[in-house]
């Protein structure tokens, strides 16, 4: 079983009006773990959170969240957990519990992304939790973003607005990456509600900050300009501009680095589907043999819904010979996953 499971079988549902903890509110609130302690620790014991968290995005743009996330789950029961009540000085306490609070925001948006929502949801309010014990406004507010995009992906898109405005009103501080990364989702929140003059003021503001970030990339909760032009797709699409939207989501894929290879599916995924609403079908059968390219060595949920979808409305159209060439790789990669 994956350890994460543990606690949450039978109550693991998405609630949309959940109360979620203001910063000021959840800082300290984990101090009651120091009782008991057994084990020491020191910076080298960050560090390894710290590393295995990189190894672990790797792994998810790799390979996908069916291989990431039970990593990552074990990885929290097995060792975060117990460091988290071990005996050390107060600097290396708050640097494990921002170390921590990475690692579970991390893992809270892999079973988002794999739609284990409720999981997803209660990870993410544990990384709140940690985040606020560690002082480090980044990854609360990070966290906030996780959520909001929860929420859109659900359709509730008066919370996800609510949510990604809740994550940018705590970040005053903010550099020019994260200020990107939560003005990009109040653009998406914005046009889910039908708000266009704000979606496309938050897209403007969003371009700008990320301009006057740096190249670094960061393992976990990164913005560059290939998630910026998703973004960009994500609006024009809520307000009706499909065309728009695919221009935008090409210019995404010509941006995104080769090693994303889960988010380059799911992007593929989205972008086949409004070609052929279109009407584009010989082009959408092209974005969908890309779109198997990466699928042949993902495990995930959220590209395997791409897959059935991709054969469910491909399938009125065999007639057309790039259509019949598409069924038939996507049942053979069918029968050999089902196979392994």
């Amino acid at each position: 079983m994956d350890p994460s499971r543990r606690k949450v079988l039978g109550s693991a549902l998405y609630s949309a009006v959940l109360a979620v903890p203001r910063f000021d509110d959840a800082r300290g609130r984990l101090e009651h773990q120091a009782v008991g302690r057994t084990v020491r620790i020191g910076a080298g014991e960050i560090a390894t959170v710290r590393t295995m968290t990189e190894r672990i995005a790797d792994i998810l743009d790799e390979l996908g969240g069916g291989h990431a996330r039970p990593m990552a789950a074990a990885f929290i029961v097995n060792t975060v957990a117990p460091y988290l009540k071990a005996d050390a000085s107060a600097a290396t306490r708050k640097g494990m519990l921002a170390a921590a609070s990475d690692l579970v925001y991390l893992t809270g948006w892999m079973a988002m992304y794999e739609k284990a929502h409720g999981l997803g949801q209660r990870y993410y309010l544990q990384a709140l939790e940690l985040a606020g014990a560690a002082e480090e406004h980044l990854t609360y507010c990070r966290t906030l973003r996780g959520m909001a995009l929860q929420a859109a992906n659900l359709k509730h898109a008066n919370k996800a607005l609510e949510l990604a405005d809740s994550a940018a009103e705590a970040a005053p501080q903010a550099g020019p990456r994260l200020q990107a990364f939560l003005r990009g989702q109040q653009a998406q929140s914005a046009a889910m509600v039908g708000d266009r003059a704000q979606a496309f003021r938050r897209l403007t503001e969003t371009e700008a900050a990320l301009a006057k970030a740096d190249n670094r990339r960061d393992a976990v909760g990164g913005y560059d300009q290939a998630a910026y032009l998703f973004h960009t797709s994500s609006v024009l699409y809520a307000l009706g501009d499909v065309a728009g939207s695919v221009k935008a989501m090409k210019a995404s894929n010509r941006a995104r680095p080769s090693m994303e290879r889960q988010g380059s599916a799911h992007a593929n995924g989205l972008l086949a589907q409004r070609q052929l609403e279109m009407g584009h079908l010989e082009e959408a059968c092209a974005t969908w043999n890309r779109f198997l390219d990466d699928y042949t060595s993902l495990s995930s949920v959220r590209a395997d819904e791409h897959f059935d979808i991709m054969r469910r409305r491909i399938r009125p159209h065999l007639t057309n010979g790039h259509a019949r060439q598409l069924d038939a790789r996507a049942r053979e990669m069918a029968r050999k996953k089902a196979a392994a």
